[in-house]
């Protein structure tokens, strides 16, 4: 499970659960802030089991050991026969246990899920008006893309429908004629879309681009509303950078093979077509540049734990009831903490966002604290 690092603006802060895992047994009236240290009446609770809480590449699983890891790999080409098996199981064992549809396609593409989702935008946008939805950095990282780089505004309209953090823009108001552009699961502010995407229209002329690296395998995917979906596996999974994955739903599809940008040069390393379809090669491991066979094989092994678990149904229950957890401490200590996100039904439950009576400088203390008493390493990202 991924936890966000912690972010502090204004006179407000945000903390990440780790840190309240160290101090849970704290009131305000027992904790005093000086300008080096914390110093305090009581003595702090027990110490996480684990003080790794990057926000990605996240925690690895329990009981994680590189010896458990497969080297057959190592040293061989990934376009072997063993490297392309072990990119191909890595494909189907993904669309198995995130239920995802025998129609769509799925592959492993270069640059994380910042690759993936750019990949998405540089190939498919540009045949409709767009509507771009963001609440957090990521997402208002897609619009800047879409009409600085992409200069979309030149030749369609783009729509920006943004809400601060901790809270959602009003998805209702996109246009289903549009193609619409959103994050399911705000990594930088604790607030995800609500479950179902009921949102999105069932006859949509338009498509939906969903960048979902923080949901899935922790969240329920409503694959029917889901045209392009985008994630990586060092999130929620823990695996390693670098690599992305691109689902493609048959609409998706249909976009690649019929719409051409003008004027819009694809790097090698976007390029999703050949002769004027899509290249089938890329969802079937042959991918578009060298990968890393030693991540491959750590990701396998994160999908084999996944089903261990109980599969996707097993590992969205561990996240949940790992929310409950923090609400029922938020809730008991209400005087001076809060989350971010004020719905419980769109609060995350990957990037938790909990808020603090606290200026900017206790904070960066706060996290320096954390760090040399081994209680949350990675914290302040």
């Amino acid at each position: 499970m991924s936890f966000i690092p912690m972010y502090a603006r204004a006179s407000e802060a945000f903390l990440t659960p780790s840190s309240l895992r160290a101090f849970s047994g704290f009131q305000n009236k027992h904790v005093v802030f000086t300008g080096v240290r914390m110093m305090s009446i009581a003595s702090p609770g027990p110490k996480p089991q684990n003080p790794e809480f990057s926000s990605g590449p996240c925690k690895k699983r329990p009981g994680y050991s590189l010896s458990a890891l497969s080297n057959e790999t190592l040293g061989r080409s990934h376009r072997s026969k063993v490297g392309k098996d072990r990119l191909a199981f890595a494909i189907s064992e993904s669309k198995r246990i995130l239920g995802v549809p025998k129609d769509y396609l799925l592959g492993i593409v270069p640059a994380s899920d910042t690759g993936a989702y750019e990949m998405a935008m540089w190939n498919l946008l540009g045949a409709r008006n767009v509507d771009i939805c963001y609440w957090e950095s990521f997402g208002k990282g897609w619009f800047t893309d879409a009409i600085k780089h992409l200069n979309l505004r030149d030749i369609v309209q783009v729509n920006e429908f943004a809400a601060d953090y901790g809270e959602l823009p009003d998805l209702s108001k996109t246009n289903p004629d549009n193609d619409i552009c959103f994050t399911f699961n705000g990594t930088t502010s604790g607030v995800r879309v609500p479950e179902g995407c009921d949102f999105i229209s069932d006859d949509r002329k338009g498509l939906t681009l969903c960048d979902a690296t923080s949901a899935c395998f922790a969240m329920n995917m409503p694959w029917s509303k889901l045209d392009v979906v985008t994630y990586s596996w060092q999130k929620v999974l823990g695996g390693e950078g670098a690599h992305g994955v691109l689902v493609l739903s048959p609409r998706a599809v249909e976009r690649l093979e019929t719409f051409v940008p003008e004027n819009r040069p694809l790097p090698k390393i976007f390029r999703l077509t050949k002769k004027g379809k899509v290249d089938q090669g890329i969802f079937k491991g042959e991918t578009i540049n060298t990968p890393s066979m030693l991540a491959v094989e750590d990701y396998i092994d994160a999908l084999a734990w996944a089903d261990q678990c109980g599969g996707l149904a097993g590992l969205v229950k561990r996240s949940e009831d790992n929310l409950k957890v923090l609400e029922t401490f938020v809730q008991s200590n209400s005087d001076w903490i809060d989350f971010l996100s004020k719905d419980p039904l769109t609060r995350s439950s990957t990037s938790v966002c909990l808020t603090l009576n606290l200026t900017a400088d206790e904070i960066k203390n706060f996290v320096k604290l954390l760090d040399k008493e081994n209680v949350a390493l990675d914290i302040g990202g």
